[in-house]
């Protein structure tokens, strides 16, 4: 039957752009509840390798920070020593000593980063494996409306640029965060054992320095999550495009056609720019900020050696040394860089938020609903016309009813009789497109529908196989109410061909067995001949065993038609 109603569906531009990204809106609406929801999510998987991660974090963490304290000794029991004693020789098993420790600490920081670099790309892709086949079962548990309502770009966009938005997240921003914030506190025990006057110092340009990640990073992150649902669009838009590029030259639609692309591309173009911009300006302005405090340390430590300032810090009352703002050089040089690379995940950490958001909001888009209880079974009819179940398949069909009420089983032989009546139904729940239609088809009729575009002709068959529900009126398949039947066997008894076919890619006998899979290869060339597709398959290149691709683009119209 030839899909005709095509006014009566949402318009494939503006309304369902709007739809998906509504939706897509919706996913992201609490971060906070995102970022616990994905946590959870990796937790269910591989709670022992984010477990070892962690420790390993931590280690490497607190091994990057310690080396201000080899620093520290290296100049105050090695350097000034044996500069009074004019040479290194008395402070040479000291040094040894350093020197060794320094070894062991580093080589366990190499060993923590190693390992928990090689678990995280273990955890990360394979949460994205667990995504994918999460999302992937939704979708076909979800409803024919949903596919309506979605620009298919948009939905592949979640497949590729939201999952590849949460890997950037879990296999890089998350860590990379985590360890600098372990870094940060590491580091600020460590000035504070050292120097409490030097440590407010630094406090106070951090302060300046959070503030500075805040602003630039907060626009940032708003503009990274507008390039991603933009570039949903846009690649919506393309797919459409792709999809209609016939009737766009049929049409000669092309000017306009590139006219909306041009627009959809400059909004994901002032996006990005944004983004970008914002973003690679904050890797300088955090560098700028580390030399003023390296500067600024320097210089009041120097003050504090010249003017000899009791210090005091956790290990004790003294006076500032050498060593000490050595050290203090080290961790602010290190202090600068960590707040710089935590500052640089701020933007990903958005954009891989709100692409989970969008992931679990596919995931958790409402299934197909399905209360039917009658199912099709094989089954035997004997002399007197009793109908029984067989467990082998005999080519004989019928309706397996179970009483609820009692338990007990009756059968319907399946005859294929349709009966509509008073059946009303709309689209969006407001305009109706069919309006009190009855009508029947007897077993064994032959019946067409004509009528003008948008009267509803592919609407009746889709309300037959139930890809929508009725608004009112009933459908009575063999005097079976169809919603009392199970949508998989109601759909199972029925073969539909649409105008437009589609091919899936394999081999012509991998297209024919579609339907049955367990259909041994002569069934399916009995089927062939039986549709008058054996001639035309015997003569393509490689007979029932040619592949077939792009929705079998090497078949004519007509070709294609009769293989499906």
């Amino acid at each position: 039957m030839a899909r005709t109603d095509a006014t009566a569906r949402p318009a494939p531009g503006a309304d369902t752009q709007d739809v998906s990204q509504t939706g897509r809106r919706a996913g992201t609406a609490s971060g906070t509840a995102t970022a616990g929801r994905l946590l959870r999510y990796v937790l269910r998987h591989y709670r022992w390798r984010v477990a070892v991660v962690v420790v390993c974090v931590v280690i490497a963490s607190v091994a990057s920070t310690v080396a201000a304290v080899f620093m520290q000794r290296v100049v105050d029991e090695v350097i000034t020593p044996g500069l009074a004693a004019g040479g290194l020789a008395p402070v040479a098993g000291t040094l040894t000593s350093i020197i060794t420790m320094m070894g062991v600490v580093y080589a366990l920081g190499i060993i923590c980063t190693f390992v928990y670099s090689r678990l995280m790309a273990v955890v990360t892709q394979g949460t994205l494996k667990h995504m994918r086949d999460d999302m992937f079962n939704r979708m076909q548990s979800l409803p024919i409306r949903y596919f309506d309502t979605h620009a298919h770009g948009s939905v592949m966009s979640t497949y590729t640029n939201d999952t590849d938005a949460v890997r950037q997240l879990i296999g890089q921003s998350a860590p990379t965060l985590i360890q600098s914030l372990l870094t940060l506190v590491a580091m600020l025990a460590m000035m504070l054992y050292y120097s409490l006057w030097l440590t407010v110092l630094v406090v106070l340009a951090t302060v300046v320095m959070v503030v500075a990640t805040q602003r630039i990073g907060g626009a940032s992150s708003r503009f990274m999550v507008a390039q991603q649902e933009s570039l949903a669009t846009v690649e919506g838009f393309i797919e459409e495009m792709m999809d209609g590029q016939k009737v766009v030259q049929v049409f000669n639609h092309q000017e306009a056609a590139k006219a909306d692309f041009h627009v959809l591309n400059k909004r994901l173009f002032e996006d990005s720019s944004r983004a970008n911009a914002y973003g690679n300006v904050l890797g300088p302005v955090m560098g700028n900020l580390g030399n003023l405090l390296y500067v600024l340390v320097a210089v009041v430590g120097g003050l504090l050696i010249q003017l000899e300032v009791t210090n005091i810090g956790f290990s004790g009352m003294g006076t500032v040394t050498v060593g000490i703002i050595v050290s203090y050089l080290s961790m602010v040089r290190q202090l600068s860089q960590t707040i710089g690379n935590a500052a640089q995940q701020v933007a990903f950490i958005a954009m891989g938020m709100a692409g989970a958001g969008r992931v679990f909001a596919l995931i958790d888009e409402e299934p197909e609903q399905d209360e039917g209880y009658v199912g099709l079974v094989n089954a035997r009819v004997t002399a007197d016309g009793e109908v029984t179940e067989s467990a082998e398949r005999t080519e004989e069909w019928a309706w397996r009813h179970p009483h609820r009420a009692d338990g007990t089983v009756t059968y319907t032989r399946l005859r294929g009789e349709i009966v509509m009546e008073h059946v009303s139904f709309s689209y969006d729940g407001v305009t109706q497109v069919l309006h009190d239609v009855s009508l029947y088809a007897r077993p064994g009729q032959k019946i067409a529908f004509v009528g003008a575009t948008g009267a509803g002709k592919t609407t009746i068959t889709n309300l037959i196989n139930r890809f929508y529900e009725i608004d009112d009126g009933k459908i009575r398949y063999d005097g079976i109410n169809i919603t009392k039947i199970a949508k998989g066997d109601l759909r199972r008894s029925l073969g539909v061909v649409l105008q437009d076919v589609k091919l899936f890619t394999g081999t012509v006998m991998d297209n024919i067995r579609y339907g049955r899979l367990d259909a041994t290869d002569e069934e399916c060339v009995a089927a062939a001949r039986l549709a008058n597709a054996d001639g035309f398959i015997r003569r393509l290149p490689h007979g029932y065993q040619t592949v077939l691709a792009a929705n079998g683009s090497s078949l004519s119209q007509g070709q294609a038609q009769l293989l499906s």
